[in-house]
């Protein structure tokens, strides 16, 4: 088993600008983050099996969260030219999910259970198969996002010690993998 300065070395050396453990006890959960969900300004609602409503009821997710000891709470930051740099929000949230990909790599090594929760919806698939009503090709590469677990990601944040955002011109991601 490794220790938490372990892992938060492994964050950093794979290119998250900030890592933090916390126990998931400390971690704020909140039903009403849904409602930002349903209102689909992503475009994943209802389209996606790791995006609600397909992700699970907010008591099963919450739940399910609550079942795993820690949390390796992470993040990237991106720099962009102005607040409507919408390719450099693309590209940081692209590095996003590498650095994530890597971070995991090494904590299946150790976890063999873990719940991988990141920024945005899942990208495992080029088109989910949740479109044609079918089950999800690549169960165990899903990854859902922080707020469809209902996790409050600035309070979050704040909990970690970690700003949620960090100057003009930049986009901030966090993602955070549950262990037990």
């Amino acid at each position: 088993m490794l220790e938490e300065k372990e892992l938060i070395d492994i964050c950093l050396k794979h290119g998250a600008f900030k890592a933090h453990m916390i126990s998931v006890d400390n971690i704020s959960f909140d039903e009403r983050l849904r409602d930002y969900c349903e209102v689909n300004q992503c475009g994943y609602y209802g389209k996606n099996h790791a995006c609600p409503p397909h992700v699970g009821g907010t008591k099963d997710v919450i739940e399910e969260a609550k079942s795993y000891n820690k949390a390796l709470v992470y993040q990237t930051i991106g720099n962009l030219t102005d607040s409507f740099d919408y390719d450099g929000m693309k590209n940081s949230i692209k590095r996003h999910s590498e650095v994530s990909d890597k971070i995991d790599k090494k904590v299946t090594l150790y976890f063999e259970k873990h719940l991988d929760l990141r920024a945005g919806p899942c990208k495992v698939c080029e088109e989910c198969s949740v479109i044609d009503n079918d089950p999800c090709k690549y169960p165990d590469k899903k990854r859902a996002s922080l707020e469809a677990y209902c996790i409050n990601v600035s309070s979050l944040a704040k909990e970690c010690n970690m700003d949620y955002i960090n100057g003009k011109n930049t986009v901030t991601y966090f993602g955070a993998f549950l262990l037990k």
